[in-house]
């Protein structure tokens, strides 16, 4: 019995000297993990998650399940995740429209760049002005010419107010002295089902969500928001081809609630790199128009802080207020 315990407290002991890591729990990821995307499911954001969750859920060795929380040009779901506990188990589909906000929105119950850890960057891609095919415009040029002909009668869809797209319609009619009726939707799906149903004439999308429609000729892509043409859309031209300085980039990553532990960040980090440098991975993304956006954690976070002042700038002059 003296003998038993003494080799008890030798491996008691010897537990001690190894460190915490013999009493840590098991590795993470040990049950699925919910990625919260902060649109509806169908549209670009959901395009995008869906093929990145596949790929995480392969590395990771646990399921990733897309949940879609839309409403209020994405705050409803980045609170979603700000009030999750900090433990890997609940991810952001970071959308462009979180750098927005913070301007466009006075009572936020969050700070972003406080709440939110960001994780890495996961795609780039332009916004697309798109119309209803029966439309009369078939370019940028003419659309401008019928609008001014027809001052407030173009109902103008956007995937929510404060949206980057949302933005890149503002910023053409602020150049072009141009008025339309902007109509916005909780994401892009419904609103592109009401542009081919003629319920509105012009809708600014992201190029993920609407390719395949643009590609069937379903709806006409006049430009894209892109300084130069994008390679998806080849034949569209850039919105800066006809009016100067016009610029809109849309961007997506991956956070997690403040917190989260930083070895959890830093594997989350590796495995989405590693799926932005695989071949068969950028070629799904490059069928749905995107881009790869490779920022790691501190790049990431410095491109989070770039854009919200950047896009402060254009809510202010712009006079914009959420509806």
């Amino acid at each position: 019995m003296i003998m038993f315990h003494r080799l008890a407290c030798i491996t008691f002991l010897t537990l001690l000297l190894m460190g915490s890591d013999a009493f840590a729990a098991d590795p993470y990821p040990t049950r699925p993990v919910h990625w919260i995307v902060p649109f509806p499911a169908g549209g670009a954001t959901d395009v995008v998650a869906r093929i990145m969750a596949q790929w995480l859920s392969q590395r990771l060795g646990q399921s990733v399940v897309i949940e879609n929380k839309s409403g209020a040009a994405g705050n409803l779901g980045i609170q979603a995740v700000v009030v999750s506990p900090p433990d890997g188990y609940t991810l952001l589909f970071v959308p462009t429209s979180s750098t927005i906000n913070a301007a466009l929105y006075q009572n936020l119950p969050y700070n972003f760049q406080r709440d939110i850890a960001p994780i890495a960057g996961l795609v780039t891609t332009p916004g697309v002005m798109e119309v209803n095919a029966a439309f009369p415009a078939k370019t940028l040029a003419e659309f401008i010419a019928y609008a001014k002909a027809n001052p407030g009668r173009i109902n103008m869809a956007t995937p929510g107010t404060g949206t980057i797209v949302h933005l890149a319609a503002e910023m053409l009619m602020a150049e072009t002295g141009i008025k339309m009726t902007h109509v916005p939707y909780r994401g892009g799906a419904p609103a592109l089902v009401d542009l081919m149903a003629g319920q509105v004439q012009v809708f600014f999308d992201v190029v993920p969500g609407s390719l395949p429609h643009i590609q069937s000729g379903q709806v006409r892509a006049l430009a894209v928001t892109s300084s130069t043409r994008w390679p998806a859309l080849p034949d569209v031209p850039a919105m800066a081809e006809t009016i100067p300085g016009v610029e809109a980039n849309v961007w997506f990553g991956v956070g997690a609630p403040r917190g989260t532990p930083t070895e959890i960040i830093a594997r989350l980090e590796r495995e989405i790199l590693a799926g932005l440098a695989d071949p068969p991975i950028r070629a799904r993304l490059a069928d749905v128009g995107a881009a790869p956006l490779p920022l790691g954690t501190a790049a990431f976070q410095a491109h989070i802080a770039a854009e919200t002042a950047k896009w402060a700038k254009v809510v202010r002059e712009a006079g914009l207020k959420a509806e």
